[in-house]
């Protein structure tokens, strides 16, 4: 099938200028028309089937030579509302918008991985498809619309990375079973009575009420879930009153729930809002706490993180592999492995770059770029091969 590793060195041109004009034309969940039509107009020619799946996104199949297996490759295409603070030449042009989690980087990746695996058509064992999925950063996400208009029709097994800030670039960091956790989101609405800031007993303080709350669901963690078991519990928004004087009659809190199976997760769920109501009626408050499930947590399939661990090991150097803790970070690729067994892999790009994903300032290391295509190509072909 020739030198995989140097036909890719020669496209990390092409893979630096296909991830920088992503970037400096990002597009938000379920808005990535002109991502689409890039990415659908570089099938077309590369002699791919194409069709639009999951409103935005597309779902491309590359049939072989000699009959086999079906196995898919994923990324995502969307951006995050964030105004990019940067000093290179390919900031966003999408005033308030940025790639800032490297979506950008992994449509170049797969975009790359088509052109390796078209040039191995005649010899291809089975079939590939390519999924570019729209709208993973917001819940429900694209993946359970991708999947319920046919994405994973005949497939048998699916891969994913992420290029990943915490690690070195280069490095590519998997693990069987739990890799990333299930992301929830919550709201609690605290009712009290306000008034002048003077007289604060005669009013029952809501922003008093908001500070306990938090303090008190932090025992959720301390004293309430197993030890054994990684959770996060965090408040991340609150708002409440207009000015120094005036006590308001509510606040309103928003966070996060992170955890990494399901009987956790319900136990956490039920006890927070013990928490958020106990404690408001302790103080004469009243809580409305609404609590909304996220992605469930992205299980690898135990054969197949071996897998890309065994071919990460061949290609990269297994002094490059490493098992890594769960991040609890939330990835709508779950809802595909509730289907499917896959795996979902990081891999490292953050050699010089500190600022974290999600960060306005956010950028990669594309050296990484060339071995995400190797790493993504060569598991495709391995698990075709088998």
């Amino acid at each position: 099938m020739g030198n995989l590793a140097g036909d890719i060195e020669l496209m990390a041109g092409a893979l630096v200028e296909w991830r920088r004009d992503f970037h400096r034309h990002p597009e938000l969940g379920f808005e990535e028309r002109r991502t689409s039509s890039v990415v659908r107009a570089f099938l077309e020619a590369s002699g791919v089937e194409v069709r639009q799946c999951g409103r935005t996104g597309l779902r491309g199949v590359l049939r072989g030579g000699r009959p086999g297996r079906t196995v898919a490759l994923r990324a995502d295409m969307d951006a995050l509302p964030v105004a990019e603070i940067a000093d290179h030449d390919y900031q966003s042009e999408n005033i308030g918008v940025m790639h800032a989690c490297g979506h950008d980087g992994h449509m170049a990746i797969l975009m790359g991985a088509v052109k390796a695996l078209v040039a191995r058509r005649d010899t291809l064992p089975g079939t590939v498809v390519f999924l570019f999925q729209p709208s993973e950063e917001n819940p429900p996400g694209g993946a359970p619309i991708m999947i319920e208009e046919g994405a994973l029709d005949g497939v048998n097994s699916i891969f994913g990375l992420h290029l990943w800030q915490p690690l070195p670039t280069g490095i590519v960091g998997v693990r069987a079973g739990a890799m990333m956790a299930q992301a929830d989101e919550f709201e609690v609405v605290i009712q009290g009575m306000g008034g002048h800031a003077s007289q604060p007993n005669v009013t029952v303080d809501p922003v008093v009420v908001a500070s306990h709350v938090v303090v008190a669901a932090q025992t959720i963690v301390s004293r309430f879930a197993d030890p054994l078991q990684p959770v996060v519990v965090s408040f991340t928004t609150i708002h409440g009153g207009r000015i120094h004087n005036i006590i308001p009659d509510s606040v309103t809190m928003t966070g996060t729930v992170r955890t990494l199976d399901l009987p956790t997760q319900r136990q956490v769920k039920q006890r927070l809002r013990e928490v958020c109501e106990s404690t408001c009626a302790l103080f004469g408050a009243t809580a409305q706490f609404a609590y909304n499930d996220g992605y469930p947590p992205v299980l690898n399939d135990p054969a197949s993180a071996d897998l890309v661990a065994r071919v990460a090991s061949r290609e990269f150097g297994a002094e490059r592999v490493k098992k890594i803790a769960p991040v609890m970070g939330g990835e709508d690729f779950a809802y595909y492995l509730q289907h499917v067994p896959g795996a979902f892999a990081m891999l490292g790009m953050g050699d010089g770059r500190p600022y974290p994903h999600h960060n306005a300032r956010f950028d990669i290391d594309e050296k990484v770029l060339p071995l995400g295509v190797r790493l993504m190509t060569s598991v495709a072909l391995e698990m075709l091969g088998r």
